[in-house]
C-alpha cells in the first residue's frame, strides 16, 4: 500500500513539475438543449450541449475562452443521460460535450448516427461564428470524435476521411453497418480505443482489437483494462446492464473503478490532442507503462500497417503458467527488447530478444502477476500474465 501511495504522490509531482497546463482552472457546469437543422439531408439533430461556466445551469453564458469541442456517441438503446460521468469529469476541465439524441430505438441507423455525429462537429465550429450564439467566440478549432458501443463504432464512420475531426476516441465500440472496421483504414489521426477485457457484449476480440489493427492512424493507442466491462464505461443503465447480464460475464472490477481508469487516461490524451499539451503525450506513455490495471497496445511514429499487425504473432505461453514461460515472436521483433515487471511496476528482468522463441523461468517467483513488455522501435505491447504454484 505504501509503495501505491509513493507511485500516486510521485506522479502528481512529476505532473504538476513538467505540465503545469494540466494545472488548470475548474469550471461549472452550463446546459443548453438546441436543435441543429442539417439542411443537406433535411433533418433535425437534437443535442444536448454540456459547457464551461461561472455558474452551473440551464442556459446560463459560457465561461470566457477558447475551448475544444468534444462529440459524443451514445450505445445502441441507451439515452445520452447515461453518460454524465464523462461531462461531469470533462467540463470543468474546460471540453464542450455534444451529445446528439438521434437513433436511441431499436433499429438505428448507423450511418445517419455517424453523420448526425459529424455535422455536430462542424456545426458548432459555425457556432463560435455566429454572434447570437451561446457559443460565440467561445471554440477552439479543435475536435475530437468520442462514443461508446454502438456510438463507439459510429464514431470511426464520422471520422473516416473527416478533416475537421483532431482525434478519435471510443469506449468498447462495437461494428456497424456499414463497417467501422472497414473505416478504420481511412482514419490517420491519432486515436485511442479503450477495451474491457471481460466485455461479453462487444469482446475485443471481435471488435476493438480488430478495429485498431485496421486504423491507419499516424499514432493509435489501445488500452486494454483488465476485469473491465461494456457498460461501466457509462452510468447505470437498465437495456445495458439487461443486455450484459445476459452473458454473464465475470467482472470483478465496480463502475466507479472502470470510470477512474477511463478517466485518468482520457485526460492527459486530450490534453495532449485537443489542448496541444506536447508534455501530456509524455505522461500518458508513462502512466500506461507503469499502471498495473491495464495492458495496453501502441505504434506511433512512422511504422507501417503491415509491420504493426505482426506483432499480434507474439504468442506468449503458458499463461497462467508454473515454472516456464515461452514467448514466440515473428522475425521482425529480433533485436527489440523484453521487460518483465511486477504489479508495482519495478523492473525484475531485461532482455534482449535475440531468438524467435525466448524462454523465462519463473520457478523462484512468487504467485500472482506480472507484467511483459515486448518493444522494438515504435512498437509496444504490455501482456499480463499469472504465476500459479505447482502442488
Amino acid at each position: 500500500m505504501k509503495k501505491i501511495i509513493l507511485a500516486k504522490i510521485y506522479l502528481v509531482v512529476i505532473i504538476f513539475i513538467y505540465s503545469p497546463n494540466l494545472i488548470a482552472q475548474s469550471y461549472n457546469i452550463g446546459h443548453i438543449s438546441t436543435d441543429f437543422y442539417d439542411n443537406s439531408r433535411n433533418r433535425n439533430i437534437n443535442t444536448e450541449i454540456f459547457y464551461p461556466s461561472d455558474t452551473s445551469g440551464d442556459n446560463v453564458p459560457i465561461s470566457i475562452g477558447n475551448f475544444p469541442i468534444i462529440v459524443f456517441g451514445h450505445g445502441f438503446l441507451m439515452s445520452w443521460d447515461s453518460y454524465d460521468n464523462f461531462w461531469n469529469s470533462l467540463v470543468p476541465q474546460g471540453y464542450i460535450l455534444c451529445f446528439p439524441t438521434t437513433e436511441m430505438g431499436f433499429a438505428p441507423n448507423h450511418q445517419f448516427f455517424a453523420e448526425d455525429l459529424s455535422f455536430i462537429a462542424s456545426k458548432m465550429q459555425m457556432e463560435s461564428l455566429d454572434n447570437s450564439s451561446i457559443f460565440y467566440n467561445s471554440v477552439l478549432p479543435k475536435t475530437g470524435i468520442l462514443g461508446h458501443s454502438m456510438g463507439g463504432g459510429a464514431s470511426f464512420l464520422a471520422a473516416e476521411n473527416n478533416p475537421n475531426i483532431n482525434t478519435l476516441i471510443n469506449f468498447a465500440a462495437a461494428e456497424t453497418n456499414p463497417s467501422a472496421i472497414s473505416a478504420a483504414s481511412n482514419i490517420t489521426i491519432p486515436s485511442l480505443i479503450f477495451s474491457g477485457d471481460d466485455d461479453c457484449v462487444a469482446p475485443p476480440i471481435n471488435h476493438q482489437n480488430i478495429m485498431f489493427d485496421s486504423l491507419n492512424s499516424n499514432c493509435k493507442t489501445q488500452i486494454n483494462i483488465i476485469n473491465g466491462g461494456h457498460c461501466y464505461f457509462a452510468n447505470e443503465n437498465v437495456l445495458c446492464s439487461f443486455g450484459e447480464s445476459s452473458c454473464n460475464p465475470s467482472l470483478s472490477i465496480l463502475r466507479a473503478e472502470q470510470q477512474s481508469v477511463t478517466n485518468d487516461f482520457l485526460k492527459i490524451w486530450l490534453n495532449y490532442s485537443l489542448k496541444s499539451d506536447q508534455s501530456s503525450f509524455t505522461i500518458f506513455n508513462d502512466s500506461l507503462q507503469s499502471s498495473n490495471r491495464i495492458t495496453y497496445s501502441q505504434y506511433c511514429n512512422s511504422m507501417g500497417i503491415e509491420d504493426q499487425n505482426k506483432l499480434d504473432e507474439i504468442n506468449i505461453y503458458p499463461n497462467p503458467m508454473i515454472e516456464i514461460l515461452n514467448i514466440n515472436v515473428p522475425l521482425e521483433f529480433i533485436d527489440g527488447e523484453l521487460v518483465l515487471l511486477n504489479m508495482f511496476g519495478q523492473e525484475l528482468q531485461k532482455k534482449i530478444i535475440s531468438n524467435k522463441l525466448t524462454e523465462i523461468n519463473l520457478s523462484n517467483f512468487e504467485s500472482g502477476s506480472y507484467f511483459i513488455f515486448i518493444k522494438k522501435e515504435a512498437v509496444v505491447k504490455k501482456y499480463k500474465i499469472i504465476k500459479v504454484v505447482n502442488y
